[in-house]
């Protein structure tokens, strides 16, 4: 090759180039769909996160709610049941955890509704200490769903979740 070939671009380097750039775009094109079928459909990100609309719950009273397939209880708890779960001594707990850590307002309380034993869904209002009690085991759960007796290792646990405003709680 003369010295002129090597600084003059032919035609063979332009179809050269060009080839190679067309064969990229379409390995591409071709890899892509492969790529793309990775992600989760529609129906998983539609459950990623769920608004719950809690304007009617009276202090006291307790919702269940559906997320990712699994009851999420939702509490709004009296005065007094945030003073009795505040006033727990931690040396006492199997899974020792400051209400505050449970709880970003005290007033609303929002964990997954399954047992840390078995995975059962415990009932509200029930048991030793008036929070959840889980009838197929005999775990007691105090008002801020802290394991207080029986099999269950650790506390009922606490998703994600994020106030949107004073009347809506996003959970996930």
């Amino acid at each position: 090759m003369s010295e002129k070939d090597k600084k003059d671009p032919n035609r063979r380097d332009f179809i050269i180039t060009a080839t190679a750039t067309v064969g990229a775009v379409g390995a591409g094109a071709a890899v892509w769909p492969l790529i793309d079928q990775m992600n989760p459909d529609a129906s998983v990100k539609a459950l990623a996160s769920t608004e719950v609309d809690v304007s009617n719950i009276q202090p006291g009273q307790s919702i269940t709610v559906l997320w990712r397939g699994k009851p999420v209880f939702i509490k709004r708890r009296t005065n007094e049941e945030i003073e009795k779960a505040r006033s727990v001594d931690l040396k006492e707990l199997k899974h020792p955890e400051k209400d505050e850590e449970r709880a970003k307002n005290p007033e609303w309380l929002v964990m997954l509704g399954i047992c840390t034993h078995l995975g059962c869904v415990p009932l509200g209002d029930k048991g030793d200490y008036n929070g959840w009690f889980c009838p197929c085991h005999g775990s007691h759960y105090d008002t801020s769903g802290r394991i207080r007796k029986g099999p269950a290792p650790t506390n009922l646990e606490v998703p994600k979740y994020e106030f949107v405003n004073s009347n809506t709680i996003k959970i996930g």
